[in-house]
């Protein structure tokens, strides 16, 4: 069933004095029902069973049907039936009180019923839709299926989606942050050109790039389903002539695609999503918000998902620290820093006076060979680092096995009284799933398997022992793989598994840790988020300005993490208390090309004005990254941001696939801050606020100061009502309004 509700029974008739008092409605005509209050109105026609949706901003969706592909007795769609009966209930849940319109479509004709709900609630902008298959035989074989859809636009109905405004997009989200992926924001086709199509997973937006109005979609609910938004524009400048929101998305890579259009955006599976069985199968349940700011309605949206499933806190100041892995590589194999140079790296933090004056930074052995950084080793790292001021970070992978390709026969998992081989997931030929291919590879492993359970408790106990603080955990999107064995029978979704995976793991950290841990995500699915503080807002990153800068890999950049990240500072402070935009450097990530003072700042204001917390991953052996550091990350101002990171508002999103985006945040508060990043090579940016914009006080004179040197660069006159900044190509900008009394 969708939310968790209290339904008490009423007639239409007895419910209009209630509905009234919730600011909602509900009309009855002979042709249809129409259920609604200030923000929208739904109505279904009687005849068809097919549902419109009006927003007070414009958006209008039409001729909409849900569905269900029973794998046994074929697809139904809500238009297949001759009856369409309505009622209501009264909602009282954890987002608060409101009313539910159920319509079941039915007849004697089918072995199926649905049922689909529309939950309203009181002073809350959003919509909930769900619906569910209802077997409507008890003597048949239950139902079961793999593609559920409460909202669906399909051309054979007649459906289409509107959005108003000259500059319509659709944003695509990847369905986790890996291989560098970034998140699209499709321009919408014009008159006569190609349809844009594609699908984004989990949650989705339709607007207006000039004004930022539009709709918000997606599922609120992720222990189940993966949910996909595939999505169709029409030839008219606006309008969608297919869109499907459904539970059961699972998509192969396709390396001869762009990453971003199907190549690695999806969910990386290689067998069709699992299957719900029972005699009453529900779908996601799908948040709607069609609002005049989609950044409000984003926002909220992070709330519903917080309220319902939960979220992490964290007390006292953010963790900063330091990673080898930008340093030493994968495993040390490249022998540049071993265990004694982490000490002098150790000496260098504990000499810087900022960085160290908030939360005890954190040293972070990443991606280590344990022959080499054994747990004696690490211990004694710790106990050096504690002489300093700081404590200890611990790196592990709960539901991937890195390894040499077919060497795991025989093996025992480590820490565990299982096999190897007991514990992979397997493709439809019982084959092991690689979830990284190469000569060294990474196979995916059951979070159901009680092998986990063992080795998460193996790899929790070195942590403990070495007394670490913080927790990076990575590939986990290898745990969340459909497969075709799976030890625990009653997990039938990857989602399923590592749901159940990430909540034991959270649990025996608590157990055995303590609940006073940090925990980050690195390469991940978004959602469920209520096991950890913090996420990568994209895959590693190198901090060089672009994609395409010589000598540099072609990903890893700082332009593209934040131009995906543009669409994402909504996900801090609703699903988790900070992000994650990786670690600064202060001179060059392993071989790579040493980067410029101007790179560095760019990427330290773009951690900011995304709410990550700061860790750096320098060699500061170096005497030029020591140099930059001290100016740099040991910067008063930077520090005292970082010691409580909140992520800035977007004034303009990231738009197309173009490295020349120009972008602009501003974070409101006591002191205002706004920041200009413009990552065109050949044209300067200058952009206009206004102060009701930025919400400075009217009549009130501001000096501008740069954040990093604390000067005074320019100033907002008391008649003044608009501010100007520019900034030249390839560079950024952060400033500090303050009020002259």
């Amino acid at each position: 069933m969708m939310i968790r509700i209290l339904r008490i029974g009423f007639t239409l008739g007895l419910m209009l004095l209630a509905c009234q008092l919730y600011a909602q409605s509900i009309h009855q005509s002979p042709n249809e029902v129409t259920f609604g209050n200030k923000q929208v109105k739904i109505s279904i026609n009687k005849h068809t069973g097919t549902v419109n949706y009006i927003f007070a901003n414009g958006i209008r969706i039409n001729h909409t049907v849900a569905y269900v592909t029973d794998v046994r007795s074929g697809h139904f769609v809500s238009t297949d039936f001759t009856a369409h009966t309505s009622s209501v209930a009264q909602v009282r849940d954890k987002l608060g009180t409101g009313m539910c319109l159920t319509v079941v479509h039915s007849d004697n004709k089918h072995i199926i019923a649905l049922a689909q709900h529309f939950t309203l609630y009181q002073s809350l902008p959003f919509l909930i839709i769900n619906v569910d298959a209802i077997s409507q035989d008890q003597k048949q074989a239950p139902l079961e299926s793999r593609d559920i859809c409460p909202l669906a636009v399909l051309p054979e109905y007649g459906g289409n989606l509107f959005v108003p405004g000259k500059e319509p997009r659709i944003l695509d989200a990847p369905f986790d942050n890996d291989d560098w992926v970034s998140m699209l924001e499709r321009k919408w086709p014009h008159v006569d050109s190609a349809k844009a199509s594609g699908i984004s997973y989990e949650f989705s937006a339709v607007y207006n790039q000039s004004d930022f109005s539009g709709l918000v979609m997606g599922s609120i609910r992720h222990d189940v389903w993966k949910t996909g938004i595939v999505y169709r524009t029409g030839r008219d400048l606006g309008t969608i002539d297919s869109l499907k929101v459904f539970g059961g998305a699972a998509t192969s890579d396709n390396p001869s695609l762009p990453a971003a259009y199907g190549g690695y955006d999806g969910t990386h599976d290689v067998i069709a999503h699992g299957t719900m069985t029972g005699k009453s199968i529900s779908s996601p349940d799908i948040y709607l918000n069609a609002s005049n700011d989609i950044r409000k309605a984003f926002t909220e949206y992070g709330r519903v998902n917080a309220a319902l499933n939960g979220r992490l806190s964290w007390k006292g100041d953010a963790p900063v620290y330091w990673n080898s892995y930008a340093v030493e590589g994968v495993l040390g194999s490249s022998g540049i820093m071993m265990p004694p140079a982490v000490k002098e790296i150790s000496d260098f933090i504990g000499s810087l006076h900022n960085f160290s004056r908030y939360a005890k930074p954190v040293l972070s052995i990443d991606s280590y060979d344990q022959k080499i950084y054994s747990t004696e080793v690490l211990k004694s790292l710790g106990e050096y680092a504690a002489k300093n001021g700081q404590q200890m970070g611990f790196y592990f992978i709960p539901f991937a096995l890195w390894t040499w390709k077919d060497s795991f026969e025989g093996k025992k998992l480590q820490g565990t009284d299982y096999l190897i081989s007991d514990v992979l997931l397997r493709d439809n030929e019982h084959k092991p799933i690689l979830y990284k291919d190469g000569k060294f590879c990474a196979y995916a492993m059951d979070p159901s398997h009680p092998a986990i359970r063992q080795y998460i408790i193996y790899q929790l106990k070195k942590a403990k022992a070495i007394n670490a603080k913080f927790l990076k955990i990575d590939f986990l999107t290898a745990g969340a793989l459909e497969t075709s064995v799976r030890y625990d029978p009653s997990i039938r979704t990857g989602m399923q598994a590592y749901s159940k995976g990430m909540k034991e793991l959270k649990f025996l950290i608590d157990s055995i840790m303590g609940k006073d841990i940090f925990i980050t995500q690195a390469i991940s699915p978004m959602f469920p988020n209520q096991f950890t503080h913090t996420r990568f807002v994209s895959t590693d990153v190198y901090s060089h300005l672009r994609d395409d800068e010589p000598g540099f890999p072609h990903y890893g950049s700082t332009e593209a993490s934040l131009a995906t990240g543009s669409h994402m500072g909504w996900v801090q402070g609703t699903l988790f208390p900070f992000t994650n935009l990786d670690v600064s450097l202060m001179k060059n990530f392993q071989r790579n090309p040493d980067l410029t003072e101007r790179e560095i700042k760019v990427r330290i204001y773009a951690m900011m004005a995304m709410g990550s917390i700061l860790g750096d991953g320098s060699d500061f052996r170096n005497p030029l990254a020591a140099s930059r550091a001290r100016k740099f990350i040991d910067n008063e101002q930077v520090c005292r941001y970082f010691s409580h990171p909140k992520a800035f508002t977007p004034l303009k999103f990231a738009d197309g696939d173009t490295l020349d985006q120009q972008l602009s945040f501003y974070l409101p508060g006591k002191t205002t801050c706004v920041a200009l990043f413009n990552f065109d090579r050949q044209k300067g940016f200058r952009q206009n606020f206004s102060r009701e914009t930025l919400h400075l006080n009217k009549h009130t004179k501001y000096l501008i100061k740069d954040f990093l040197t604390n000067k005074i660069i320019s100033e907002l006159k008391t008649e003044a009502t608009e501010l100007t900044l520019s900034i030249n190509p390839a560079d950024a900008l952060m400033v500090r309004l303050v009020a002259v009394n």
